[in-house]
């Protein structure tokens, strides 16, 4: 197989750091808006239905029962917070903390996607 499923788990990585970007860029965009109300990204039941495809068998009662099955993916949902009288819900210094931690996480799968394709230039030049 030409692509492992890291490159896979890799690309799935890089949308989720796109949607986490739209989410914070769009919430720091109206900081100012009157009775506008953050937002955030869940992908709890994502992760719940992605654990529910592993197949597993559990072999001892200290391990994970990954038997139990969800549906669903990415939800954006309002935070329940207003930290202006306005009534607006975007607390700033959160939001710019979460932009600087989706960033890195974007910067460390880029630098790890690009040393999957270095490795399978090598590959493909012998080493040359």
């Amino acid at each position: 197989m030409l692509f492992s499923n890291t490159v896979t788990t890799l690309e799935n990585a890089l949308k989720t750091t796109n949607i986490q970007q739209k989410v914070i860029s769009n919430n720091i965009a109206n900081a100012d808006t009157p009775g506008f109300k953050a937002k955030k990204v869940s992908f709890g039941s994502l992760l719940t239905r992605e654990i529910s495809n592993i197949q597993a068998n559990k072999t001892d009662v200290r391990h994970i029962d990954f038997s139990k099955t969800s549906t669903g993916g990415a939800v954006i949902k309002n935070k329940d917070s207003a930290y202006h009288a306005n009534g607006n819900g975007v607390d700033i210094d959160s939001e710019m903390a979460d932009l600087a931690k989706n960033q890195i996480q974007y910067n460390a799968l880029v630098d790890r996607l690009n040393g999957k394709f270095k490795s399978l230039q090598t590959v493909l030049t012998g080493g040359r």
